[in-house]
């Protein structure tokens, strides 16, 4: 459980107070419902930082939310599933009532546990009221093969037992992740990878919405949404999830990768950690997500276990990195990021990519393949129709252009000299007006020309160890 957060001092702090302000008990799949559909009129983000769902998985989602469902959500690695089903406990009210101390989260009105019921029986509207904030009201689990039906539902408390209580007191009981997620929504991350009998334990809390805990008839009735993932290579093709389990669920939604490069680009910009460090240029981007969508599509690769999003996150991240180690070697004060920073993500990225068996030993070959066909389509789309003939002609008595990790962009642009049209250059990768005018941005916008002239055989290109040549 997430938490860290203390309400509101005006809140009511007994039963009779919490009656008298007129609040009304909602369950918690009502309260989901309801409050997604007054975010809908009202025009509000639904799903925050959410990106490529938009036309496909949302409403899919919202249709399962509406009716109540509890809902499996199916695709492939990285594609945002985790953080969508995090996305739905915003969808709960900011505050909400409960008994205070109790362990699964009992509503004052409508007490179920042992403890509540003689907790209220007791006091009257004197019942004690805390304030329970949405982010403590999600509940996550990652499925592993060694979870037990301890860790989900519940055990018997032995120091509880030690205590003096008897054996079939129902207060020995030690609650596990489910019922403390009651009046909540509760992710059960690789479904799949529990094992059949922990399934089975999940099959009253599904549809009779009760648990049995060591011989325990516990009639208790939880309030929970819960939402599970799952590969679809272990869904389908080895049906490890058991089927009265998936016949419980009401709604399967299938996710994908983004639909779009905007859509990846965008995902990008979001997820990565860039914010304070170097200068990472929007065409260095577009070559990562251009490199990941090329991969995903490669022949090479195995397309059952796909291509996280996380590939290209840490490939803009380990660019950006590579710029600032350049930066702190050669006393650069703005690091900007380069094409030279991209050929090392090509070695961090190789272990998140599932080759097909035959292109053993040649997975170096085939990323540094792609990564410059994506350079080659970048350079196509944002300089395609520019006038670099002032960087050819640079070119035409003999003269050689060096760059590198360990070149400066100051040293970089002094190989170049004065450069007619570099204003123009500048702009067409730099929209915003002023986003480019640095050194470092320069010399990132002449090394990207020079790359893409060298990709399109308008250039040589001779590499030893960490510096470059460009010549004719």
């Amino acid at each position: 459980m997430i938490s860290g957060h203390t309400a509101a001092n005006d809140l009511p702090t007994t039963l009779g107070a919490l009656r008298a302000s007129g609040h009304v008990h909602r369950p918690v799949k009502t309260e989901v419902r309801e409050n997604l559909l007054r975010r809908m009129r009202a025009g509000e983000e639904r799903f925050p930082g959410i990106v490529g769902f938009e036309e496909t998985v949302l409403p899919r989602l919202e249709r399962a939310l509406l009716a109540g469902h509890d809902v499996v959500l199916l695709g492939e690695r990285g594609q945002g599933k985790t953080r969508l089903i995090r996305t739905i406990a915003t969808l709960l009210d900011e505050w909400s009532p409960v008994v205070e101390g109790c362990p699964v989260n009992d509503h004052p009105y409508a007490p179920v546990c042992a403890r509540c019921r003689r907790l209220a029986a007791q006091a009257g509207d004197d019942l004690p009221v805390a304030w329970l904030h949405r982010d403590d009201r999600y509940g996550e689990k990652l499925a592993t093969p060694d979870t037990s039906v301890g860790d989900l539902i519940g055990d018997v408390d032995p120091v509880r037992l030690a205590e003096g209580r008897s054996l079939g007191d129902p207060e020995t009981v030690h609650y596990g992740l489910v019922p403390r997620a009651n009046r909540g929504v509760f992710c059960l991350n690789e479904l799949p990878d529990l094992a059949a009998r922990i399934q089975v334990a999940l099959l009253n809390v599904l549809e009779e919405r009760d648990v049995q805990i060591r011989g325990y008839a516990l009639r208790l009735p939880l309030d929970v949404l819960l939402v599970a993932s799952a590969n679809p290579e272990d869904y389908t093709n080895r049906g490890r999830i058991i089927t009265p389990l998936k016949d419980r669920f009401g709604a399967e939604v299938h996710t994908h990768y983004p639909p779009e490069l905007e859509q990846e680009i965008a995902l990008i910009r979001q997820e990565a950690a860039l914010d304070g460090g170097p200068v990472v240029p929007d065409h260095l981007v577009e070559i990562v997500a251009r490199f990941t969508r090329l991969v995903r599509d490669s022949s090479s690769v195995d397309d059952r276990s796909g291509v996280s999003a996380r590939f290209a996150i840490a490939g803009i991240e380990t660019a950006a990195a590579s710029a600032e180690r350049r930066a702190a070697l050669t006393g650069e004060e703005h690091p900007v990021a380069r094409v030279c920073d991209l050929p090392p993500i090509v070695d961090t990225l190789q272990g998140k990519v599932e080759f097909e068996v035959g292109e053993e030993g040649r997975e170096t070959e085939v990323l540094a393949h792609l990564l410059r066909r994506a350079t080659a389509e970048t350079f196509r789309r944002t300089l395609g129709g520019a006038d670099l003939t002032a960087l050819t002609d640079l070119f035409a008595d003999g003269a050689a252009v060096v760059s590198g990790e360990l070149v400066s962009g100051a040293e970089l642009l002094r190989g170049v000299g004065p450069l007619p049209g570099l204003a123009d250059l500048i702009a067409r990768l730099s929209p915003e007006e002023g986003a480019g005018e640095t050194p470092g941005f320069a010399a990132s916008a002449v090394e990207f020309a020079l790359e893409g002239l060298y990709l399109n055989r308008r250039l040589s290109k001779d590499t030893v160890q960490d510096r470059t040549v460009y010549r004719t």
